[in-house]
């Protein structure tokens, strides 16, 4: 959510747990304009917290100008000392998501060596050394490819294919806000769905330049639900538990916030 209207924001989602105590929330709220004025970055989001054994990772991300593409991670510990963490790749995913257990809470820590499938009948041990600080770069973009949504018409693609918000955004409407295909995954596309030619002619190249929720593979992850009377819309990731993803239909009022172990939710199966 972006960080200029936390504290706005945060009672949305509060009826989900998901909260931070007074002085973090002060404390995010000089920290925050020190980061985008350092980083001379053109806004600000505060992605969220992730939970560690003996401290928290408290994550924000700065946007330069556009608004998906080139997004720099940050994180504290304290809500008040920022460090920028390095682009996640996919070499640096793969290695990070064979570590299994809670963070440490320590950027420094080193995870011990990790028995890696070499084949359908051998295991080799490979000694790989994974930094928490790694692992928690790509925990971040591993949760921002398969979490992070939008809702449609929020953002724009430029003729010079550029991401920018869409200032005549207005909301969707109460109905609308109901229906997955109403929000778009909000990572770079590997491969856009296509729609028949019927649908096709309802759709409009700078707005459904994303991909659909109505059309992922793991829609089943996501719960949806109104809130005060359907003036709140709550989408709740189960792959994620932590999360949240909220609109208020009709206004501009949108954001995401993940608040969570950083693991993956293994036990879904049994959940339904």
């Amino acid at each position: 959510m972006q960080a200029e209207y936390l504290h706005q924001y945060l009672p949305l989602v509060a009826s989900t747990g998901l909260v931070l105590s007074p002085e973090q929330r002060a404390t995010l709220q000089v920290s925050l304009e020190i980061v985008k004025k350092n980083y001379k970055f053109s806004r600000v989001y505060f992605w969220g917290k992730i939970l560690g054994l003996t401290a928290d990772y408290f994550i924000v991300m700065g946007v330069e100008t556009d608004e998906l593409r080139g997004r720099k991670s940050l994180y504290s510990l304290n809500c008040m000392d920022w460090k920028l963490l390095p682009p996640a790749t996919d070499e640096m995913i793969e290695r990070s998501m064979r570590v299994k257990g809670r963070f440490m809470g320590d950027p420094s820590h080193e995870y011990d060596t990790i028995s890696v499938k070499k084949n359908e009948e051998e295991m080799a041990s490979l000694e790989l050394k994974v930094k928490e600080e790694e692992r928690l770069t790509a925990t971040i973009e591993q949760i921002n490819r398969e979490a992070a949504i939008v809702p449609r018409g929020a953002f724009i693609k430029t003729p010079l294919e550029q991401i920018h918000k869409n200032r005549s955004f207005g909301g969707l409407s109460v109905t609308e806000a109901g229906k997955l295909q109403s929000y778009l995954h909000f990572t770079e596309p590997v491969i856009l769905k296509k729609k028949s030619q019927l649908l096709q002619a309802n759709l409009e190249d700078s707005v459904d330049f994303l991909n659909s929720l109505e059309d992922d593979e793991l829609k089943v992850f996501w719960s949806l639900q109104y809130e005060r009377g359907s003036k709140l819309v709550i989408l709740q990731n189960l792959l994620w538990l932590g999360f949240i993803f909220f609109h208020v239909p009709e206004t501009s009022q949108h954001g995401s916030i993940y608040m969570g172990l950083g693991e993956r939710n293994i036990d879904f199966p049994f959940m339904i």
